[in-house]
């Protein structure tokens, strides 16, 4: 798969939400309405595919900036300073006196979780692309990446086709939108895109196609690279007409939050370092099943070096 377009600096531009996540896991029942459960493991981390995306990004050395809206109530919290103190450039982020950061309760269970958010500060995000921060950051990036709904749909249209005539490549991950996927606009906004990165879940409710490799190849008319993260079973993808499939590794899963968004940094950060798609899927995989064995996807990131080595070893 070829690099990027050619730009001064190899640069990953992560734009999106950013959520202050309170993760329950390791619980014993979910419960019912009128119930209450109890767990000893909780974490307060930096959520949302924004943060974990260019967390895992950034540890694994691709130069990673975000792009986001907060509260100034974030200022203080653990989970943005883990962000702020991090490798990844927030300088462009916007502090906002009017909203209080997002937030999202978050209930791991049996390898998969539900969330509860509250993000009235996330509306009209769009408009931070038009900040001279941000626009100074966009010359010199060579991808974005979007970790946000997209929604309105033709609003977003319009500002990914302006970022493409720039000379950015540009992928999404809009995560669980229900009004998005039911959008007749949907198909022309995926095809602005060079990576669209749907779950399972998702992509079924997107294609209205069941069968998994149904659902890909109609993602496939609509996005130039599509990719389906299948959790424990991996990741999948079409690339020249061609399905590829890249298995995952075996680890003991605590909670599933945040996995999918470190898959993503993982596949980006080999993406812009020129590798083959196969490989991408690779490290995405592997960077999202570490994401499991700790709270939240970004309290465990392989190191460049460890990601090699389990890459090799995936393959032998």
């Amino acid at each position: 798969m070829a690099p990027a377009s050619p730009r001064s600096h190899q640069r990953l531009i992560i734009f999106g939400e950013f959520y202050l996540d309170l993760v329950f896991y390791d619980l014993p029942d979910l419960p019912r309405l009128g119930e209450e459960v109890k767990t000893r493991r909780f974490a307060e981390l930096p959520g949302g595919g924004l943060a974990t995306t260019a967390l895992v990004a950034a540890r694994l050395g691709t130069p990673t900036a975000a792009v986001t809206r907060v509260g100034q109530d974030a200022r203080l919290s653990p989970a943005w300073q883990k962000l702020a103190k991090s490798r990844v450039s927030v300088e462009a982020c916007e502090f906002s006196s009017l909203f209080p950061t997002a937030r999202t309760v978050c209930a791991s269970y049996d390898g998969d979780r539900m969330m509860i958010t509250h993000d009235a500060i996330n509306e009209n995000l769009h408009k931070l692309l038009d900040l001279p921060l941000v626009r100074k950051q966009l010359r010199t990036a060579k991808h974005l990446h979007l970790a946000c709904a997209l929604w309105p749909a033709r609003t977003w249209l319009s500002v990914i086709r302006r970022l493409r005539a720039e000379g950015l490549t540009v992928s999404a991950d809009i995560g669980w939108n229900p009004e998005m996927f039911r959008s007749s606009e949907l198909p022309r906004l995926l095809g602005e895109l060079d990576f669209a990165f749907p779950n399972e879940v998702e992509v079924r409710a997107m294609t209205q196609e069941q069968n998994i490799e149904a659902a890909l190849k109609k993602l496939a008319r609509w996005v130039r690279v599509p990719i389906i993260k299948l959790g424990r079973a991996g990741s999948m993808a079409i690339q020249n007409g061609k399905v590829m499939r890249a298995k995952s590794i075996r680890v003991r899963s605590v909670d599933a939050t945040g996995a999918g968004d470190a898959f993503n940094g993982g596949f980006l950060h080999g993406y812009l370092a020129g590798w083959k798609l196969a490989d991408c899927l690779r490290a995405g995989n592997l960077c999202g099943a570490l994401a499991t064995t700790a709270a939240g996807g970004s309290s465990v990131i392989p190191t460049p070096q460890q990601l090699k080595r389990l890459m090799n070893a995936a393959l032998r």
